[in-house]
């Protein structure tokens, strides 16, 4: 059985993981894109940028799919913009794949067992990673 809260909490601290701080645009991108990811079904990736939505990632079974899916659909519009997770990131690719398109920043709950992994992927691509401590996760 699988058992849900209702998903009405939101992030009290926001928590800059990286060297790279966003700038006033993209935190206005990535409170934005928080906000949508959380009425996607999981896996959830939304792109977003100047308060749009350029590329949602849904229902796939695996985060990367999910996440190529919204980057391709926003294609050349997605350097510069944000990218959101409505779950924590398992593994870099994900991060590693949003900066071959020019993301900018990424939101995500964090607490991965290799939230350390993604952390040094953000750092190494020049990607600033903020982290909610909240998960959306809506099946």
């Amino acid at each position: 059985m699988l058992l849900q809260d209702a998903d009405t909490e939101d992030p009290v601290a926001l928590r800059v993981v990286t060297r790279k701080t966003p700038t006033e645009a993209e935190w206005q991108d990535l409170h934005f894109a928080w906000k949508v990811v959380k009425h996607v079904r999981s896996n959830a990736i939304v792109v977003a940028k100047g308060g749009m939505t350029l590329g949602i990632g849904v229902g796939q079974t695996n985060r990367l799919w999910a996440a190529r899916h919204a980057l391709e659909a926003a294609g050349e519009r997605a350097k510069g913009a944000v990218l959101a997770s409505d779950a924590f990131f398992p593994f870099d690719d994900v991060v590693r794949l949003a900066a071959s398109y020019g993301i900018a920043a990424i939101i995500q709950p964090g607490g991965s067992l290799r939230d350390e992994e993604s952390i040094r992927a953000a750092d190494e691509t020049g990607v600033a990673m903020v982290f909610t401590g909240v998960r959306h996760f809506r099946h």
